[in-house]
């Protein structure tokens, strides 16, 4: 009997141990041996890259219906409301429910962590960050809170109307928050996302420019759900796959949402951080997405450069910025560009297999076949 339990304890140690390797062996794009671009990642290739900025996420998967979660991003480490960071919203498509806009583009600035989650949390996870905020030292005579919350729809895989999102899951993002290494694919606010029709989920990507450009980094952190004709590095990888936009019934077309979110360290303004959003949504289109009707496509800029943030209360009636010249502006645009594209990728080639709500599933996407139509190309 003792030999028959030490031989069940060591295949279920066995199991979980193949498991974590299956988990680990999904590459991430260069891993898997794709470039996009011509700049150069920061170390981590992550948002947190910029230092300062930590991500925290908190998955929920329970049953067979609920496949969602939170993905909380922090500007910087210390009181983001009394220290608020420059920033702007770009929309490319206005299908969401993106809370907190208006304040942001009428002042210019972000002053509570950056939140994503499902549609129907948006509500729980703002008041999280404004019980946060209030309980946060320093903030004891603060009456008025500005929560960012950006959302994409996770209904497919996920029992959405149940809203299983709490203000404990929001507030364990926001307290576990890191520096380091971002854990991507089905994780936080991407576990039940879909992207171009096979598995989306959380991506992040950096770039760094060269010295002669400045030096700065800028980061970017993705939530997927959007739907198009895949294509990687021009190749048209959704139509080989015979997945893809209009492919399928129109009752079963998936349109989604992105949602983007860029952290740099160079000194910007709200003006041209709105600038760089912008080229941040260049990532959509290219990886095969073109803003359909039903997809809320937005992106979330901030600089964490301490001589360009706002000060709550100042003894000054005035302050004074040192900004980047506008002619300084393309090579960041590029970078935003370059490192949208591949957090998208990431999150695709990262995200595993999920099966959900009523029986749906979501593919991974198939690196096999990838590798195949790359090798075909001589690529």
């Amino acid at each position: 009997m003792k030999t028959l339990f030490w031989q069940l304890f060591f295949l279920a140690v066995f199991g979980l141990a193949l498991a974590g390797l299956s988990k680990e062996a999904r590459p991430r794009l260069r891993e898997f041996g794709i470039g996009t671009g011509i700049l150069s990642p920061g170390p981590l290739n992550a948002i947190t890259d910029v230092a300062g900025v930590k991500v925290g996420h908190v998955t929920l998967i329970q049953g067979n219906d609920v496949r969602t979660g939170v993905t909380a991003i922090l500007p910087h480490e210390g009181n983001v409301f009394q220290e608020k960071v420059p920033a702007a919203i770009a929309v490319a498509n206005g299908f969401g429910k993106l809370m907190g806009f208006t304040q942001v583009e009428e002042l210019g600035t972000i002053e509570t962590p950056v939140i994503l989650t499902n549609t129907l949390s948006v509500p729980t996870a703002a008041e999280a960050v404004i019980e946060y905020t209030l309980a946060f030292p320093g903030n004891e005579k603060v009456e008025s809170v500005n929560a960012v919350v950006g959302e994409t729809n996770d209904g497919f895989l996920n029992d959405i109307r149940c809203r299983h999102v709490r203000k404990e899951h929001v507030l364990e993002a926001i307290r576990t928050a890191k520096a380091g290494p971002v854990e991507e694919g089905s994780v936080g606010a991407g576990t039940g996302t879909t992207c171009y029709d096979f598995k989306g989920g959380i991506g992040t990507s950096s770039r760094r420019l060269p010295e002669s450009r400045g030096g700065y980094t800028v980061g970017v952190l993705v939530q997927t759900n959007h739907g198009g004709i895949l294509q990687i590095g021009g190749l048209q990888v959704g139509v080989r796959l015979g997945n893809y936009f209009m492919k399928k019934d129109i009752e079963r077309e998936s349109e989604g949402s992105c949602m983007i979110v860029v952290a740099t360290d160079a000194p910007l303004d709200s003006r041209n951080l709105k600038r760089l959003a912008k080229r941040a949504l260049l990532g959509i289109p290219r990886t095969g997405g073109f803003y359909s009707n039903a997809s809320g496509d937005y992106a979330i800029a901030f600089s964490t450069a301490k001589e360009v943030r706002s000060p709550h209360r100042a003894p000054k009636p005035t302050q004074t910025v040192t900004l980047l010249r506008n002619e300084q502006m393309s090579p960041l645009f590029l970078a935003a560009a370059e490192a949208a594209e591949e957090a998208i990728l990431n999150s695709l080639f990262k995200a595993e297999r999920m099966e959900g709500k009523d029986g749906h599933v979501a593919e991974a996407l198939p690196l096999d076949k990838i590798k195949e139509m790359l090798e075909e190309k001589g690529r």
